[in-house]
């Protein structure tokens, strides 16, 4: 084995147009294609790719266990933290914010929630350009480590009776840090696990991007409320507040060290000797199909992930007037099953295709909404409330799942990671970010309990036009040479 690696990589030196290695069990079999010489580099053919897969190689099975756990690390922390900060905005606010009246406090601390987003399509561009540039480890570490520093300045930031002006700041600064560094999570964790799995995995391999958010939902739902029912109020905005900040912290290093110890997939460095050099201009000459085709897609799973499984507790208790406590048990039951579905999903559109299994589920959702919000408006309770979350988590899961191949076979993988970041990023600020508050305004326009089943409503659409122009991939090499869009 050690010899053929060897062989392997002394071939590799050669100015070949493509290499394929395949390994089958214990007994390596090497074949190798050599073109002829010329001056100029060729991208690789669709079949060198294809069979450029390792199979079930003991080296094969650490690199792709590596790369889910750091894949998973980064995300779970991103939406850990989302999480603790959203359900401790009230402390927040009375700390850093202080003003006339509780409203404009909460207002002055959700807008500092909300900078984050405006950073994300920068980080996203920015990190997405270095991931595709210096590799997706390079990246990935730059990333955990400035979202573990914008924990830090939220966790040890001073109140605004200590320092004055300068606590809002390092609160605003921390987020906008954090921001910066999420738009960059997605892209690059993304290709990172489709390029590391097996080429009849992909599915299964990027559900856990969606796993793992529902996981940190979760988790980050049970510490904040864990801290807000545990603690008195006074112990709350003494130092209660800043627990779920330092368990994050406690994460971070732990992130670093394991991408510190990643290795770039086979698919990516091959990619970067024989691609072009990632830009933007080639982004948006050649692939702004797809990034449109992208962020389309996009748009149903913010939408849901926001509203539906994010802010339909808060709905339940502002106007329907159900108990919050018992309301989060719809959170809970939400999420767990997002988090047990998604990788079965996933590994199913690895069987059945992507396409048609995310249309179904799209469609599939945007027929029992209203009927089940309805449902619940007409008599609230609790037992609805954690019913209509659990179906509409079982129906979503058939999109969730299957949602991070989908859109990484979108790109190429020497731009995968910005076009996938920019995507992304500019869907979740323009639909998930502001979710809350347009469902919000829609409450008080219409006088209807019913208003934000419109807006996720108007975004399921968009996303099966969406995937419906989506060619389906699953039986395609993600990194064959295409034709521009």
């Amino acid at each position: 084995m050690r010899a053929a690696r060897a062989f392997f990589r002394t071939v590799c030196g050669l100015k070949t147009a493509g290499v394929l290695f395949t390994l089958q069990g214990d007994l390596p079999r090497l074949a190798l294609v050599l073109a002829s010489s010329s001056r100029h580099r060729q991208e690789p053919s669709q079949d060198t790719f294809r069979r450029l897969e390792i199979r079930m190689s003991p080296a094969s099975r650490s690199l792709n266990t590596r790369a889910v756990v750091a894949a998973v690390i980064g995300n779970a922390l991103e939406w850990y933290d989302l999480t603790v900060f959203g359900l401790l905005t009230v402390v927040i606010a009375q700390l850093f914010f202080p003003a006339g009246s509780d409203h404009t406090s909460l207002l002055l601390a959700t807008a500092s929630f909300g900078v984050a987003f405006v950073m994300r399509p920068v980080g996203g561009i920015v990190l997405g350009l270095y991931a595709d540039r210096a590799g997706r480890k390079a990246a990935l570490v730059v990333v955990i480590a400035l979202m573990t520093l914008g924990i830090l300045l939220l966790a040890i930031a001073p109140p605004y009776s200590a320092i004055g002006i300068g606590a809002p700041l390092m609160i605003v600064l921390g987020r906008l840090l954090q921001g910066f560094s999420a738009g960059g999570e997605f892209g690059s964790s993304t290709a990172l696990l489709i390029e590391a799995a097996p080429f009849s995995r992909r599915g299964f391999y990027g559900s856990w991007q969606m796993a793992s958010q529902s996981a940190a939902l979760l988790f980050g739902s049970l510490v904040g409320a864990g801290i807000t029912h545990g603690l008195s109020p006074e112990a709350l905005k003494s130092w209660g507040w800043r627990v779920p900040f330092v368990i994050g912290l406690l994460i971070g290093p732990l992130g670093v060290y394991i991408r510190r110890h990643l290795a770039d997939s086979e698919v990516f460095l091959l990619a970067q000797k024989t691609a072009r050099r990632a830009t933007l201009r080639e982004l948006f000459s050649g692939h702004s199909r797809d990034v449109l085709c992208g962020l389309g897609c996009v748009i149903a799973l913010t939408v849901t992930l926001y509203v539906l499984i994010s802010y339909l507790p808060t709905f339940a208790v502002t106007q329907l007037k159900l108990p919050y406590a018992q309301s989060f048990y719809a959170v809970i039951a939400g999420n767990l099953l997002l988090m047990v579905l998604s990788p079965l999903t996933g590994a199913w559109s690895d069987r059945i295709g992507r396409k048609w299994l995310s249309l179904w589920s799209l469609v599939l959702t945007l027929a029992i909404i209203y009927p089940l919000c309805a449902w619940l408006a007409a008599a609230p309770s609790v037992s609805k409330l954690v019913a209509v979350q659990a179906l509409l988590s079982i129906t979503l899961s058939g999109y969730y799942g299957p949602f991070g191949a989908m859109i990484a076979e979108l790109f190429p993988a020497h731009v995968r990671s910005t076009g996938l970041s920019l995507a992304y990023n500019l869907a979740v600020m323009m639909f998930g970010g502001f979710g809350p508050f347009v469902v919000t305004w829609l409450t008080e326009v219409t006088g209807s309990p019913l208003a934000p089943t419109y807006y996720v409503m108007a975004g399921l659409a968009a996303s099966i036009a969406a995937v419906a122009c989506m060619p389906g991939q699953r039986h395609v090499d993600l990194d064959a040479r295409r034709k521009p869009a």
